[in-house]
């Protein structure tokens, strides 16, 4: 990575590290992240977010570190309904199973080696008896015996360790008033945690190489939930069951309440990616719409500007100055992706005429692929028509073929608005088009 390259990840993530300070993170994953020695790298980037204030809550499994002692001890395996059958055998084998991987993810917590990622983390690890349970009972006839499900978190107690500055650790065991010992599911313990906690953000590792992807192996980036609930119905025979039961679980957080769920992958750095770069690594889950049309207002003139200084030093735009930009935002629009503006443009009606000038179209480079400039056309003919205008026009050097391929046709300098043609640029010589509406 050149210098430069470096500087331009930090600015990318800067406005990220800013938003995510003293926010809630829920994190689950599989045993098989321990398992298979990946916790180790996981653990720094687990201290980097703490670093930056992020408040985290982790949820780990054991389903592989139990299959390999059942196996050794000869009993079998038996489930229901995606659900573990744990008699009072099985039940030992998942206490010692997860005590031991809990034990494992412990001691990679507390590393704090000089010239390591963990050097003077310090991190404090609170575990306990945070989960009340209840037996799952008998389900089409079974007895699920100490298979449970979560009745109740302590959340007051959960908070008071974040406030402190712990790291929250929560293993797949709940517990009963009466001193029994139930066996649950990774992903619904993190789910009622992310829920009950009001946690800002829902992450499950996921053995995959980019989140979700689809038949063709081509990540899914983002769902609303009525889309990820319709997909997982229609076109998700493919995903392997580990994540089918984390999009279910990131589809129920986010119908309670969870603004962003995610799936990122195990590998190294998948989570920092899905975290601090726009694009980011996995599947992100929200209730909601991600991409958002408005009005801009005063506190957008930054992001503004940052889109068409490229364009003006490449000639592509006029250069408009800040104070420039703060008299006349009401002209403007932005179209946002997650809340980060990703273009702009402006509408400047002509009543006299009937006409309006389209002006100042600039998308972000990551985005020009991805159809926001049509969205952000289709909202200016919109603001046309319903300020009564008859037609658009533009005026360009070196995009006319963007717009032609949209409806605009070449125009005389004198069909503009008699005001347009006055304030012509004659150096700039560009071309007028226009469009009927």
């Amino acid at each position: 990575m050149t210098s430069h390259e470096f500087v331009q990840c930090l600015r990318e993530a800067a406005p990220y590290i800013h938003t995510f300070r003293g926010k809630t993170f829920v994190i689950g994953f599989g045993g098989e992240v321990v398992d298979q020695r990946r916790f180790a790298s996981l653990s720094h980037d687990i201290n980097l977010l703490v670093s930056l204030g992020v408040r985290i809550i982790l949820v780990h499994g054991a389903r592989p570190q139990v299959e390999a002692q059942l196996k050794f001890r000869g009993i079998a395996r038996r489930f229901h309904q995606d659900y573990r059958l744990t008699d009072l055998a099985s039940l030992e084998v998942v206490k010692q199973a997860i005590g031991y991987t809990r034990a494992e993810i412990e001691a990679q917590l507390s590393v704090a080696m000089p010239d390591s990622p963990m050097a003077g983390a310090n991190l404090r690890v609170a575990c306990g008896n945070f989960i009340i349970a209840r037996p799952l009972g008998v389900i089409d006839g079974i007895d699920m015996q100490y298979s449970g499900q979560i009745r109740k978190l302590e959340t007051a107690a959960i908070k008071a360790r974040l406030d402190a500055g712990d790291l929250v650790l929560l293993s797949p065991l709940g517990y009963s008033p009466t001193g029994e010992i139930f066996n649950l599911r990774m992903e619904d313990v993190a789910t009622q945690a992310a829920i009950s906690l009001k946690a800002d953000k829902l992450m499950f590792l996921v053995d995959s190489p980019s989140g979700v992807v689809d038949a063709d192996g081509q990540r899914m980036k983002e769902f609303i939930v009525r889309e990820a609930e319709t997909w997982l119905q229609t076109e998700a025979s493919h995903l392997s069951d580990e994540v089918r039961r984390s999009m279910n679980a990131a589809v129920l957080a986010s119908r309670h309440g969870i603004k962003r769920a995610h799936l990122v992958a195990q590998s190294d750095g998948a989570l920092l990616q899905e975290l601090f770069t726009h694009d980011g690594s996995g599947t992100m889950i929200a209730p909601e719409a991600l991409l958002v049309m408005r009005r801009a207002d005063i506190d957008d003139v930054g992001s503004i500007l940052g889109l068409i200084e490229p364009l003006e030093r490449d000639g592509l735009l006029v250069k408009r100055g800040r104070e420039l930009i703060e008299m006349e935002i009401g002209y403007y629009s932005v179209i946002e992706h997650d809340n980060k503006i990703t273009g702009c443009v402006a509408l400047y009606p002509f009543p006299e005429s009937q006409m309006g000038e389209l002006a100042c179209l600039a998308v972000s480079q990551q985005w020009q692929s991805r159809g926001h400039g049509d969205a952000l056309l289709r909202h200016t003919e919109q603001r046309a028509r319903q300020l009564g205008l008859e037609r658009l026009f533009v005026l360009t050097t070196q995009t006319a073929h963007w717009f032609v391929e949209r409806g605009f046709v070449e125009a005389e300098l004198s069909e503009l608005p008699l005001r347009k043609q006055e304030l012509y640029n004659y150096q700039r010589r560009s071309k007028a088009f226009v469009k009927m509406l």
